[in-house]
């Protein structure tokens, strides 16, 4: 995840003491764990990841056995869960499985669709104590139930986005940029100021699932640009006002190169200190900062390389899984930098995005280390020439 807005607010007032004011977990931390707990789902919506539909699908773990998960997880250094799906309120031991983690110390954000947050669950998810409800929308009413493929989920989404507001816990929107929702996003963010929402997360395209299938849908470079900049141009206006409110974008590395140039134009004297910011931040973290479980157990270097498994939880611990470099994707993917090709290998902001997402190359060229067809970056902005190298980004 690409933490926009306090990447700014380094801009706008420098940190007064040395340090990272914008931090990845340490290498000996275990990973960002996203769970899909569920497969099933009440919508069917047409970049879904996860080829979700609303009915049973076998082998998902059982309560004893999802206890068990979170036990290995917490002995193998994670800290962070995010509760997904599916939907995960279809799961009928969902709070189960969020109490007993809670009393393990986890952090616990809950990933949800929001049409089945209610006034018959708001209480007992409020209860739960998440640390931060996240809720997808695609854009307003018309766009909104179109991708999800159901009259009536926007206005049921936000109800439910209110109520988690209203019981005092921490909610954000999420947006999947495509070139049918990037002209909503201007009015998602006026509904993000009008509704008192603290937190905005941009999602690019990627290419796993019902995503894959309607790839064409993936905002073109001019689109995802326009909507860069909008974005930037939000996240300045926060900072410069005192507003807390967070942007972050996840999906498409290439931002944090973008607004390395977005700032050399508009704040030029402080650019280099965001250069060695964004090189610390490192990029891509998928396989490294970034993991995923599925409903059946098995493990993933992302929630979008559902396609690829490392292993299942059922019959090795998750640090055995995850420190396996024998699988050649989980190696790569640790490797720094990472064996990429194509104008990726050569790019002058490799250091700084990491080679982006690989699941877009792989779905598209059958290589996993091919170029990232995602980048919207120019050629001159890559620092491309004839032999193949650039130089760094010098502000």
């Amino acid at each position: 995840m690409f933490r926009l807005s306090q990447f700014i607010r380094t801009l706008v007032a420098p940190p007064a003491e040395p340090g990272e004011p914008v931090k990845r977990p340490a290498a000996s931390a275990g990973p960002v764990v996203i769970w899909n707990l569920v497969r099933r789902c009440n919508l069917s919506c047409l970049h879904c990841y996860s080829f979700s539909a609303d009915h049973d699908f076998p082998g998902e773990l059982s309560t004893a056995e999802a206890f068990r998960v979170l036990d290995d997880l917490k002995a193998s250094g994670v800290s962070v869960l995010i509760l997904s799906g599916g939907e995960p309120l279809m799961r009928p031991d969902l709070f189960d499985i969020t109490r007993r983690a809670k009393e393990l110390g986890f952090y616990v954000g809950l990933s949800s669709n929001g049409t089945l947050i209610d006034a018959t669950r708001i209480g007992a998810i409020a209860a739960a104590g998440y640390d931060y409800v996240g809720v997808s929308l695609d854009g307003l009413a018309p766009t909104h139930d179109r991708f999800r493929r159901r009259a009536g989920a926007f206005d049921e989404a936000l109800r439910g986005i209110r109520l988690c507001r209203d019981a005092g816990l921490r909610v954000g929107l999420r947006l999947t940029l495509t070139e049918q929702t990037a002209a909503d996003l201007p009015a998602l963010l006026a509904l993000m100021e009008r509704e008192r929402i603290g937190k905005f997360y941009l999602s690019h395209l990627n290419y796993a699932g019902r995503g894959n299938a309607h790839r064409r849908m993936d905002a073109m470079r001019r689109t995802t640009r326009a909507a860069m900049e909008r974005l930037f141009e939000t996240a300045l206006a926060d900072a410069l006002a005192g507003r807390p409110r967070e942007i972050v974008t996840g999906n498409n590395d290439a931002d944090g190169a973008h607004l390395l140039m977005w700032a050399a134009r508009r704040f030029p004297e402080r650019s280099a200190a965001l250069e060695r910011r964004l090189v610390r931040w490192g990029g891509n973290a998928s396989g490294v900062g970034i993991a995923n479980i599925d409903s059946r157990g098995d493990v993933h270097p992302d929630t979008m390389w559902g396609h690829h498994t490392l292993g299942n939880i059922r019959a090795r611990s998750f640090a055995d899984i995850w420190e396996d470099r024998s699988d050649p994707i989980l190696a790569g993917l640790k490797q720094r930098p990472r064996p990429v090709g194509g104008r990726c290998a050569g790019c002058r902001f490799l250091a700084i995005c990491n080679g982006n997402t690989r699941v877009r190359a792989e779905k598209l060229t059958g290589d996993p280390w091919a170029e990232d067809p995602g980048c919207y970056l120019t050629e001159v902005e890559t620092g491309m020439t004839e032999t193949g190298t650039g130089p760094r980004f010098h502000a």
